[in-house]
């Protein structure tokens, strides 16, 4: 019989004679040898030390210690190389015992374009590769949509693509609209137009009483020099400007640049609001949901958030926190080294910072509150669905697949997730069909195609099923035929423990009268107004939409492609100047060598290798 390894503070207290004071990492392990924690210290040795105390711990600390059969340890030189070494391991390994940000997408901008004379302002996602100035970030894409659309009533700045505004021979609808200036056609000078990007950039820092200062005096010279139409359109641009600072909603007078940070836990439960304030105005505000690491308190939970939050984002001069951290110290030289710039933490406790602080603590206890009521009825939904289904245990993760495509062509697979928090759009996963052997319009072989790549990646990745990420119930649209090649396809893959329930239209295909298809049952239905069969049609109608947006965002990247795509050494911002410059991918075509050498951007050598793609190089 194997005797159960040691675990407790006594496996810790025997790491001690191997440590010294340096700086560091620790991992705690399991017996299984699964990750439980991983910790950074200033001084290894007294970190380690506190946890080989007997007792004196809180109840999440002792849980952890009583599982520990061994550690791991890395030395750093520095603190902040301790930091950096750990928020790495915590991203990878996904410890149950630390704090977790489990969404962390990027944030959109607002970018005023530099490669033409005349900028373009749009919404910018992802790198700042692109030359222009950029602002934000902002909390959603509505939040910048909704700014665009005001600015462009504003400041009448284009927002065509390049390769549009070289193409135009006419004002579009946004100039008949006053939306635009019209530059594309010579509506307006490049110095007038110049100015109005310089009153819109303005805007976007914050000065934006010079700006309707400046707007004011021309709708009064305009009107002084009897130009009624020219006084009315600057009249019609003032009450616009008005109207985009009543919808900021906050905008603080003494705070020009800040994230407002603030926490609230409740029942084990945080949720994270973070307000952004940028040129004096609030450019909305999202609500996180960290994973508390089993009972975390306010400091560690807020430590961590930021340390994650803060990964592959630019932080702005002040960061405004309703807890205090432990390491603030270190949080700053963290966060100024990647700025760039001196950062500033601070936990106001009056004035109107302060009052920022609350505004964003309120909505941070209120967003909790909802989601806490949320994943009540979720629970109770999730249980029913067993108790319909027989399903034993309850299902902590349904993953639910389709397809779509217009007769075969730009064939996308989606995948849905739900658990106890509702949809999972961070899990959500889309298959572009790779099958060159597949018939257009098997749907068949499309879902074998992408059951096939999901449950591959899930064996090679976690075999052993520690993750969560492999399912607990698969929901397929279809009957007893689409049933069966599901099953066919996991049998191959030696995956046969997984629940399927397969959803058919039932009779005249109307909603409501649904059919469930089992492995070895006959199909079933459920009342008409049972919550269980609503539930299913809002998780089938989600595939549905994840999988038709995945299917037209392909279809539009695909019209969107030319044969300058294909061409080795012509990027992005090449094929723009190309554009650009010739109008169309087809004039690109038909140019000559010295014509393409004239293009800003493009060598005497890219030249050539252009001009031979499209003629041959003999």
């Amino acid at each position: 019989m194997t005797t159960p390894p040691d675990t407790g503070h006594s496996v810790i207290q025997s790491y001690l004679k191997s440590l010294d004071g340096s700086p560091g990492v620790y991992r705690m392990l399991d017996a299984e040898g699964r990750v439980l924690y991983v910790g950074k210290a200033r001084n290894l040795k007294a970190r380690v030390s506190n946890y080989a105390r007997p007792s004196g711990h809180s109840a999440r600390i002792a849980r952890m210690i009583s599982q520990t059969a061994s550690m791991m340890f890395l030395t750093t030189r520095t603190e902040i190389e301790a930091l950096l070494l750990e928020q790495n391991l915590i991203k990878q390994l996904k410890p149950h015992f630390n704090v977790l940000l489990r969404d962390d997408k990027s944030f959109p901008n607002i970018l005023v374009s530099r490669e033409s004379a005349f900028p373009q302002i749009k919404k910018h996602r992802g790198a700042k590769t692109e030359k222009g100035d950029y602002y934000g970030p902002f909390a959603s894409a509505g939040a910048v949509n909704r700014t665009l659309n005001q600015l462009q009533k504003v400041f009448l700045l284009r927002n065509c693509s390049d390769a549009m505004f070289a193409s135009r021979t006419r004002p579009c609808l946004l100039y008949q609209i006053k939306r635009c200036s019209a530059p594309c056609t010579g509506q307006i000078s490049v110095q007038d137009y110049g100015e109005l990007v310089s009153d819109a950039e303005r805007f976007l820092q914050g000065r934006s009483t010079a700006v309707q200062e400046g707007l004011a005096a021309d709708m009064a010279r305009a009107a002084e020099d009897m130009e009624y139409e020219r006084a009315a359109s600057l009249r019609d641009r003032i009450k616009a400007l008005t109207q985009v600072q009543q919808v900021q909603g906050i905008n603080p007078r003494g705070v020009a640049e800040a994230d407002v940070v603030a926490l609230h836990m409740d029942g084990g439960q945080a949720c994270v609001q973070v307000f952004f304030i940028r040129g004096h105005q609030s450019w909305g505000n999202r609500d996180f949901y960290p994973k508390t690491g089993a009972g975390a308190e306010e400091a560690e939970v807020l430590e961590a958030f930021l340390a994650q939050f803060y990964d592959n984002k630019e932080p702005p001069r002040l960061i405004l926190l309703s807890h205090p951290i432990e390491d603030a110290d270190l949080m700053v030289e963290l966060l100024t080294d990647r700025a760039g710039r001196k950062v500033e933490l601070a936990v106001p406790q009056r004035g109107e910072k302060a009052e920022l602080v609350e505004n964003a603590a309120r909505n941070a206890r209120e967003s909790l509150a909802r989601r806490l009521s949320e994943t009540a009825t979720q629970s109770k939904l999730l249980s029913a669905l067993a108790e319909a289904f027989d399903l034993d245990p309850v299902p902590r993760r349904i993953e639910v697949y389709d397809n779509s495509h217009i007769q075969g062509t730009n064939a996308v697979g989606g995948m849905i997730v739900a658990g106890p928090e509702g949809f999972e759009k961070s899990q959500y996963r889309k298959f572009n069909i790779k099958g060159a052997d597949l018939t257009p319009g098997d749907d068949f072989g499309m879902m074998k195609e992408v059951l096939t790549r999901r449950f591959e990646r899930l064996m090679r990745e976690d075999p052993d099923r520690m993750s969560g990420t492999w399912p607990d119930l698969l929901l397929i649209d279809g009957g007893a035929g689409q049933l069966s090649a599901v099953m066919s396809i996991l049998e191959e893959l030696g995956v046969e423990d997984v629940p399927l329930i397969g959803v058919a239209k039932g009779v005249d295909r109307d909603l409501g009268k649904e059919e469930f298809h089992r492995p070895g049952t006959r199909p079933t239905a459920l009342p008409h107004n049972s919550p269980v069969l609503y539930f299913i049609q809002r998780l089938r109608d989600e595939a549905h939409r994840w999988a038709i947006g995945a299917h037209r965002a392909r279809r539009a990247k695909a019209v969107s492609a030319t044969p300058l795509d294909d061409i080795p050494g012509i990027g992005a911002a090449r094929k723009r100047a190309l554009l650009a410059h010739f109008g169309s991918a087809k004039a690109v075509a038909r140019a000559g060598l010295t014509d393409l050498q004239k293009v800003d951007g493009i060598s005497a050598a890219m030249a050539q290798t252009v001009h031979d793609f499209f003629h041959g190089a003999g």
